[in-house]
């Protein structure tokens, strides 16, 4: 499915548990490598994800030179903001269009988050969704730059008040944009205990309206926590992805990669499997049960011809392929046609009046 479909069709998917859309979120975990930026596309699309998502800034916009950083120093030692992303920021306009060709060349979409105006439009002839990360959601003036476009909106809520969420939403509805709203801890990694999946339900009673997604943060693992996020009713999933867990750096270390992806494709697909349908109805497979496991109607003693029955003349006994108890008060004071010997299931046959409509 395309985000867009997503997004159109959102009324009719609300109801109940759905597949997911995933997005591969590679930020810039592609190192300023074109070639690395390319592997992590064809990578993403045979993990299994719908949209492989890129970050596009410049330090000079982004962060003051005095930001301090607010991820695991142990994990990425730079200490500034400014500085960390002054390494990440050589991709600009030409080269977010030449991965936005690649994408479509290996039939996964294109995402791409902008951090300032002058990235909103150029990215605007690229992706059919703008992405506003967490970081932004009190940024009034560029949320409204941003919904000018006219296209969906995705909106990460990570370290946000309800209060917070409520007022983005607010500028976002003005302007008739359609919104997603995604779950998010904003916390590098974010321990289990954080995760706090059950505020997706709370997204989802606040606003019923909106597509209620979640963007993870957690390290991988056995990527359980991505399914009980779909199962909470998380309609979109984004988690950061890489070439190498291995690799230095920010993002990496607590990024899945494709053998992770396609890990949790098939436990989402388990899962779908057992969850089976959402329409109450017994199934095919437990029809040798409704016939055998449920009760009849059963000769209690044996009962003569033309005797009218009553209820000591019945009891009720495996298998269900006689008259049911159902119909007890219906049979109670029938003539029966023949002679019925004990322990016999009832038929409508030994009856003169014949079954009853249900």
């Amino acid at each position: 499915m395309k985000i867009l479909d997503l997004f159109k069709t959102f009324g009719s998917l609300s109801s109940s548990l759905v597949q997911p859309y995933i997005i591969a979120e590679v930020g810039v975990n592609h190192e300023g490598s074109m070639d690395m930026a390319k592997r992590l596309i064809d990578e993403a699309c045979a993990g299994g994800a719908d949209a492989v998502k890129f970050q596009a800034y410049k330090a000079d916009t982004l962060a003051s030179i005095n930001s301090p950083a607010y991820w695991d120093l142990t994990k990425e030692k730079t200490e500034s903001q400014y500085e960390l992303f002054k390494r990440h920021d050589r991709f600009w306009k030409k080269e977010f269009e030449e991965l936005k060709s690649h994408c479509d060349a290996a039939s996964i979409e294109f995402m791409c988050t902008p951090f300032d105006l002058e990235s909103a439009g150029f990215l605007n002839d690229l992706v059919s969704v703008f992405k506003i990360s967490s970081s932004d959601i009190t940024n009034k003036p560029f949320i409204e730059y941003i919904c000018g476009f006219g296209k969906p909106v995705i909106l990460s809520t990570g370290a946000s008040h309800l209060s917070e969420i409520k007022e983005a939403v607010e500028w976002i509805e003005r302007s008739g944009t359609p919104l997603a709203l995604l779950h998010c801890v904003l916390n590098y990694p974010t321990a289990y205990k954080d995760a706090n999946l059950g505020m997706i339900l709370d997204l989802r009673n606040k606003f019923p309206d909106k597509i209620i997604g979640y963007s993870d943060h957690t390290l991988p693992g056995d990527m359980k926590i991505l399914e009980i996020a779909v199962l909470l009713g998380a309609i979109i999933l984004e988690k950061h992805f890489t070439l190498d867990k291995n690799l230095p750096g920010n993002d990496h270390y607590h990024a899945m990669d494709k053998d992770d992806l396609q890990k949790f494709r098939k436990n989402l697909e388990d899962v779908f499997n057992m969850l089976g349908s959402f329409t109450v109805s017994s199934l095919e497979s437990e029809e040798p049960a409704r016939r055998n496991a449920r009760r009849s109607l059963v000769a209690r003693r044996s009962i003569p011809q033309n005797k009218v029955l009553e209820p000591d003349d019945l009891t009720w006994k495996r298998p269900g392929t006689g008259i049911s108890p159902l119909y007890m008060e219906q049979v109670i004071g029938q003539k029966v046609l023949i002679k019925i010997e004990k322990d016999a299931l009832l038929e409508w046959s030994f009856l003169y009046r014949e079954r009853p409509d249900d």
